[in-house]
């Protein structure tokens, strides 16, 4: 399938948003998704990515989330210590707050494009944005109609705004892959996030998947799963076709 790609650049109230931006190259308007990017950022692994969603039947937006502190990309394949210093530092340089802002000024880049079917949109966060998909669905209830987190982190913790306190007011459908085995996220998130899920009466799927570590579906990473990985992509694509198409 041919796409149409571009590089886009969305504003939002903390400024201008580098994306990439990418849709099948055919006639009518397409589901929009936008791809919220794990902590090593912006990358031509990632526009391979949107790419695969694109040629699913969908107007995926890949957005630069680390704008505001310029231009701030990663050689991964050079990456060592002082590199994951920085890394982490971006990482920790977002909130779920900048993220919501961010969203509102994505959201509003999506509706205007005529490429783009109107009203609900899917999104999904690999790594840091597990927790932002979250955020995002409950702050933004009747927009994400379907959202997916691959291995994220920061969904279940102590602080005030984590994200599993939002669960109630969560409108779409959710759902949540995890690695077998991860350092990121401690024993007690799942079992904690299925209970909050239950109680809030959200319809979600949790699945784990054996044999796999954190960043199983990331194809040039040494902890790529093909087969975990391939399961993990029909399952968003699943998610996705049965609520926006």
């Amino acid at each position: 399938m041919a796409l149409i790609e571009n590089h886009v650049v969305a504003t939002t109230k903390h400024g201008r948003m580098p994306g990439f931006a990418a849709c099948p190259d055919e006639p009518g308007a397409f589901p929009g998704i936008i791809f919220y990017m794990d902590a090593p950022g912006f990358r031509e692994e990632l526009y391979n990515m949107a790419r695969r969603i694109a040629k699913h039947g969908y107007f995926c937006l890949l957005p630069d989330m680390y704008y505001r502190l310029g231009t701030c990309h990663f050689d991964l394949p050079r990456r060592d210590d002082a590199m994951s210093a920085v890394v982490f530092a971006a990482m920790n340089s977002l909130s779920n707050e900048l993220v919501c802002d961010d969203t509102a000024g994505l959201l509003g880049w999506l509706d205007a494009q005529d490429k783009v079917k109107p009203g609900p949109v899917g999104c999904v966060g690999h790594c840091m944005s597990g927790r932002y998909i979250t955020t995002a669905a409950a702050r933004f209830p009747t927009r994400f109609a379907a959202s997916a987190s691959m291995y994220g982190v920061g969904i279940v913790t102590d602080e005030e705004d984590s994200p599993h306190q939002l669960l109630d007011q969560v409108q779409g459908e959710l759902y949540y892959a995890f690695a077998e085995t991860d350092a990121h996220v401690p024993d007690h998130v799942i079992p904690d996030l299925t209970k909050a899920l239950d109680a809030a009466g959200t319809n979600y799927a949790i699945d784990v998947y054996p044999g796999t570590e954190h960043g199983f579906q990331f194809a040039e990473r040494q902890v790529y799963h093909p087969v975990a990985a391939e399961e993990a992509w029909t399952k968003l694509f699943d998610l996705w076709d049965r609520n926006l198409k």
